[in-house]
């Protein structure tokens, strides 16, 4: 099966652990996700399958929208509520207003550090693995952006918490949990993300996402794929041609073809007949495209 297969992906399982669900119910081998959402985060988590698996490189840089609870009164060692208490209970002196105006103070690029326990990978290893050695890792902030963060409600809780319900867009890489943890540093009395959903992953919207009880089921009626995306609206930023035979010969071979309708465009989608993606092309010169991907 090849597709393109959105998942609300629930608390308490890994994004590994949904593609080993997804693997045993659909039978295909090949599944790949497009952006590791923690154990704790639910909500969409796109999946790519079969031959498809090998068009993950165009969703490497998608934002993402993510909406949440960051917690004040006390960090945590992995900047979520999955880790221990980094200190004793301090007692938030925050308002709506001065968290909004907090969070203004993270729009744009900035300088992220990523948290200790992340799959971010040191000499081949991830961090959390070298942190839950007891050691340091020698991590190094990224370059990321933040195009929206509004703080919707603060609500004060019974043990001296206080909640701030929050919408966040940010950029591939970013990490929600070193935003909390910043404004908890900013706030002077610490914070950590209790509750994390990521809604959007550039175009992909998790409205348009399937539970993995629904996934399960459709597959063994076999009715998953009259339910998933069409080939035609995959990548909807690089446009699309059906080709003839001795084109798709060509491109089989992974010889350059000319489209001459596409002169402007760095990237094109082939297809042979209206639902059969057959290859990804680049333009190399002109008219003249050279076959990337190939998945006939």
């Amino acid at each position: 099966m090849n597709a393109l297969l959105l998942v609300d992906k629930p608390g308490g399982m890994t994004s590994h652990d949904v593609v080993a669900r997804v693997r045993r119910a659909t039978g295909e081998k090949s599944v790949g996700h497009l952006g590791t959402l923690d154990p704790m985060a639910t909500g969409l988590l796109p999946l790519l399958l079969g031959k498809w698996t090998r068009l993950a490189k165009f969703y490497g840089a998608l934002a993402k929208t993510y909406t949440g609870v960051i917690r004040f009164g006390f960090a945590t060692d992995t900047f979520d509520a999955e880790g221990q208490p980094a200190g004793t209970l301090v007692a938030p002196s925050v308002t709506l207003a001065s968290m909004r105006a907090m969070a203004a103070t993270f729009l744009g690029e900035s300088e992220q550090m990523p948290p200790a326990y992340s799959a971010k990978k040191i000499g081949g290893k991830p961090a959390y693995a070298i942190a839950r050695a007891g050691e340091t890792p020698a991590l190094r902030p990224a370059r990321i952006t933040v195009d929206e963060f509004v703080i919707e409600s603060v609500e004060p809780l019974p043990d001296g918490t206080v909640d701030a319900i929050f919408l966040l867009r940010i950029s591939a890489g970013g990490y929600v949990r070193s935003v909390a943890h910043a404004m908890g540093q900013q706030a002077g009395c610490g914070a950590h993300l209790a509750a994390l959903r990521r809604v959007t992953a550039g175009p992909l919207r998790l409205e348009d996402a399937f539970t993995l009880a629904e996934i399960e089921a459709r597959a063994a009626a076999g009715t998953l794929e009259l339910k998933l995306c069409h080939p035609r609206l995959l990548l909807p930023q690089i446009p699309n041609v059906t080709a003839d035979a001795s084109t798709l010969e060509r491109i089989r071979h992974g010889n350059a073809v000319a489209l001459p309708e596409f002169s402007d465009a760095p990237v094109v989608k082939v297809f042979a007949g209206q639902q059969q993606l057959a290859a990804v092309v680049d333009r190399v010169a002109g008219v003249l495209f050279q076959p990337s991907i190939v998945l006939l």
